[in-house]
């Protein structure tokens, strides 16, 4: 099971990869752990697209193949590093499509991976656990903005008060509402207002958060973009929501200069950023946030400690 026995300390130190197959990027990472404890070795990300393998809600064969095929590889790296123990958990991929059932049985059978498709709550509350409990700011909200939804948490005193789903991210607004490379002004208004109407529908009145912790790609994106444009410490994770709001206006002009800039802090977001930059800045708005930091950690790790270490 990827393990060593340390004689010293009488522990078990363990070893397992945790797979995030999700609708923009698929993740898997390699952790040691011992008891409570535990650190990353290894972190290998494949930018699988498979949101834009659904049509009419249903992921076709096409997109469970490229899934099957990232999965297989990702097993035979662990193998090579002697850890039989992997872990794969689906999100938005696998539970906003109307054939999910058979999707899980068709990648069992072509890999031998079983995937756990994790709800829209179950997924709030594992991302909370691994990004804000390891010593997180006590009060504020947290968005997990990943390519098919975005999960929206807001916690006092390191407790949750309400937690959503919602079923909208970067590269689904991208594939839904983007006919070229970036939003047209018009494209942006019809990514507003579908944002707009899902926030109006899960946010409590009068909810204001001061501080935000962000979690996803996007937001690890838009931190990396943030050091380019306004010079900020490479190892700045703290972004103002003026900084927010200016990066945007910057990105909405389209064209070259736009291209160049994400080019240079994200390429492997290239189509996805400014819808994913869009939706952050309309959550900033509707919930009044100062302060956003972008978290290291997120659904994985909450899932590590939940599922593999707290069994």
């Amino acid at each position: 099971m990827g393990q060593q026995y340390h004689h010293r300390k009488r522990e078990f130190i363990m070893m397992c990869g945790i797979v995030d197959l999700g609708s923009n990027t698929i993740r898997l990472s390699i952790y040691q752990y011992e008891g409570e404890h535990f650190r990353l070795l290894l972190n290998k990300k494949t930018m699988a697209g498979l949101a834009g393998y659904v049509q009419d809600g249903v992921l076709s064969d096409g997109g469970i193949l490229v899934a099957c095929r990232v999965l297989s590889s990702y097993r035979a790296l662990l193998s090579n590093f002697s850890v039989s123990e992997m872990h794969v958990f689906a999100t938005a991929s696998l539970r906003n499509i109307s054939n999910t059932g058979e999707a899980v049985e068709a990648i069992r059978d072509v890999t031998g991976v079983t995937v756990e498709v994790l709800d829209g709550e179950t997924e709030a509350a594992l991302s909370f656990k691994g990004a804000v409990l390891p010593g997180g700011v006590p009060t504020g909200l947290l968005a997990d903005i990943g390519g098919g939804s975005v999960e929206l948490v807001s916690y006092r005193d390191m407790s949750i008060t309400s937690a959503c789903s919602l079923p909208m991210g970067s590269l689904s607004l991208y594939t839904r509402f983007v006919d070229g490379l970036f939003p047209t002004p018009e494209e942006r208004r019809a990514i507003r207002a579908c944002v707009s109407a899902e926030l109006d529908r899960v946010r409590t009145g009068g909810l204001t958060c001061r501080h935000l912790c962000g979690v996803g790609g996007t937001i690890r994106a838009v931190s990396k973009l943030a050091v380019d444009v306004f010079g900020k410490d490479p190892e700045s994770r703290i972004l103002t929501a003026d900084e927010i709001r200016a990066l945007y206006k910057l990105l909405k002009k389209g064209g070259k200069d736009t291209l160049r800039q994400i080019l240079h802090a994200a390429p492997d977001r290239v189509h996805t950023l400014l819808p994913g930059l869009l939706l952050l800045n309309a959550v900033v708005k509707a919930y009044g946030v100062e302060t956003v930091s972008a978290s290291s950690t997120g659904v994985r790790e909450g899932y590590l400690m939940d599922r593999v270490i707290g069994r």
